[in-house]
């Protein structure tokens, strides 16, 4: 009975997840492709931001305010870390602030002066320049800057993005540093309630497949076009982790070491035109560029 009661008491944590997705979508016909990327991105943003609130709003100690700061103005999705007053984050020091900055200052300039310089037949290459500087803008940049803003008042926010860069093999660049959201996320509601189901791997895998219908919907289904492509590319993350997991992986130095490093950036990067195909590119991102005036 308890734990019938504990199900029945979290469905509003899931509803906005379902409602507000669904309440996007009727407009697809009507909205400009770029547009109703952004608002079906945000969508599923509110509602994952609300159920992983709605999770943890009676296991941490938190104030009201901390709650509103977490569903507005926080990008993260570890709820318990941010909410928990007890938790204490140090303060930032200036070379944080200035990385952050420099990134942010980047991420502009690729997407308002680089990619507007490109030929304008050399669609993809200005496309990709923009998509470039959208991610260094939001994700690296002023994610970051949002989350030392939050670590300066004591708040412990971990940066969504960990230096990427310096993973050492491909399960830690995709475990531990890259969009530390979703992989909070992924970890809470896939990972953890399956993997002694189904073992580790499988449920591993489960959330790469997850990860790549949640990408379809938002890339492929706005760009109409480049269907399953997002799916196949995070696929192929799992099956390249599990690889470099298994005996085979360890035999062939994938797991450590110089080789290591390579196979994460060859299987991340190399079929990443899976992830943003062209149809996305042309269809959506160009227009958005458009209408920002970066091109």
């Amino acid at each position: 009975m308890l734990g019938l009661s504990r199900r029945t008491a979290s469905w509003p944590g899931w509803l906005p997840l379902l409602a507000l997705p669904a309440g996007v979508i009727p407009f697809r016909e009507d909205t400009p492709p770029w547009l109703f990327m952004w608002s079906l991105a945000f969508a599923f943003f509110l509602g994952l931001k609300w159920t992983t609130w709605w999770e943890a709003r009676d296991r941490v100690p938190h104030t009201a305010g901390r709650s509103l700061a977490y569903l507005a103005a926080w990008p993260g999705m570890d709820a318990p870390t941010f909410l928990d007053s007890q938790q204490q984050a140090p303060v930032p020091a200036l070379r944080e602030w200035l990385w952050a900055g420099l990134k942010t200052t980047a991420g502009i300039a690729l997407l308002w002066v680089v990619a507007g310089r490109v030929p304008a037949r050399q669609t993809l290459v200005r496309g990709w320049i923009g998509l470039l500087g959208l991610v260094l803008l939001l994700h690296f940049g002023s994610f970051h800057l949002v989350a030392l803003f939050w670590q300066r008042l004591g708040i412990a926010a971990r940066p969504i993005m960990a230096k990427p860069i310096r993973s050492k093999a491909l399960s830690e660049f995709w475990g531990k540093r890259w969009n530390l959201g979703f992989r909070q996320l992924a970890y809470d509601f896939i990972f953890q309630p399956l993997h002694r189901r189904i073992g580790v791997r499988a449920a591993g895998l489960l959330v790469f497949v997850a990860s790549g219908l949640i990408h379809d919907l938002v890339i492929s289904v706005p760009a109409r076009g480049g269907y399953g492509l997002p799916t196949a590319y995070f696929v192929s993350q799992g099956i390249g982790v599990a690889l470099e997991r298994s005996a085979l992986g360890g035999r062939l130095g994938l797991q450590k070491g110089p080789a290591a490093w390579l196979y994460m950036l060859v299987v991340a990067a190399v079929p990443a035109f899976w992830l943003f195909h062209p149809p996305f590119v042309l269809r959506v991102i160009l227009p958005f560029m458009h209408a920002i005036r970066a091109i």
